[in-house]
């Protein structure tokens, strides 16, 4: 059984390194290593254009580490090592339920027959209210709050810092997204136009930008209320707000939304960020170190 379990671990690995390679190697139209450049280049050419904090150098404070974490959370961790170990975990899952339940299929609500605007729109708002709840996790529980500090030890906001976070996080996700979604039969092999459009929202509410969007802001989240997510200082008692990430209708919803003024200039990060390292390995032992003292 052990063997069976390693062989699906090492042909995982083997073939997203393949796949990885190829991306790189062939730029293509649903070529996801590309489409990130573009689109990081798209909205930073925006931050230089129309800085909303005119005073933020166009090389801000971690501008390169964050450009790193980019390519690491995104490809070097998720794509090779990240998947190989979730499809044994995955077959492990199924395997675990067949054997103890006679549950070979996960399947609850087949949609594959919908439309394909529908199945878009499906995932996109299923997942994105997974992600609300354990966004709000990340902050509620001390000890992922600490993977989660470094994503918030930014200080000054950029495009990049959207995917500067503790690799942990992935784990975290992804296996709280598992079940409910499997339990969805996508019939969408691939889920680029919702990585390609939620990857977007996020660098620009990250951005160094002024974006109004009228009456949407209780749709769609924006730089101007996801500033008051990295605020320095929050409402007393409180241990997070806007936990959006790409709409922001929970968070007005569920009574989290908070934007009591323009943020524009307000300090980012936590209580002693100032003293959190600003090295991409130190980040990684933060949490682990943490918990130790």
């Amino acid at each position: 059984m052990m063997s069976k379990y390693w062989d699906i671990f090492i042909s995982s690995a083997e073939g997203y390194a393949r796949y990885f390679l190829h991306e790189v190697l062939t730029p293509h139209w649903g070529n996801y290593f590309y489409w990130l450049i573009a689109i990081s280049l798209a909205v930073y050419v925006l931050e230089l254009l129309f800085p909303w904090r005119k005073n933020q150098r166009a090389i801000r404070e971690d501008f390169w580490l964050d450009t790193f974490y980019m390519f690491f959370n995104f490809f070097l961790f998720s794509l090779v090592g990240y998947a190989a170990i979730s499809n044994v975990v995955v077959q492990a899952f199924n395997d675990f339920l067949a054997w103890a339940f006679g549950i070979r299929n996960l399947v609850a609500v087949e949609i594959s027959d919908w439309p394909y605007w529908a199945q878009f729109l499906t995932l996109f708002v299923v997942r994105d209210f997974i992600q609300w709840n354990v966004h709000r996790l990340l902050h509620r529980v001390p000890w992922l709050w600490e993977f989660h500090k470094v994503h918030h030890s930014v200080r000054e906001m950029g495009f990049a810092a959207h995917l500067r976070y503790h690799f942990m996080e992935t784990i975290v996700y992804r296996s709280v997204e598992y079940l409910p979604l499997a339990m969805i039969g996508f019939g969408i092999q691939d889920f680029l136009l919702v990585h390609l459009f939620t990857l977007t929202v996020g660098h620009l509410n990250h951005a160094n930008i002024y974006l109004p969007i009228g009456p949407l802001k209780y749709i769609f989240n924006s730089p101007q209320m996801h500033i008051w997510h990295h605020a320095k200082h929050l409402p007393e008692g409180c241990y997070g707000v806007n936990f959006g990430l790409t709409l922001s209708v929970w968070d007005y919803l569920f009574g989290t939304a908070h934007i009591p003024h323009d943020g524009r200039d307000i300090p980012l990060g936590f209580e002693d960020v100032d003293e959190y390292p600003h090295n991409f390995f130190q980040q990684l032992v933060a949490p682990f170190r943490a918990w130790k003292a």
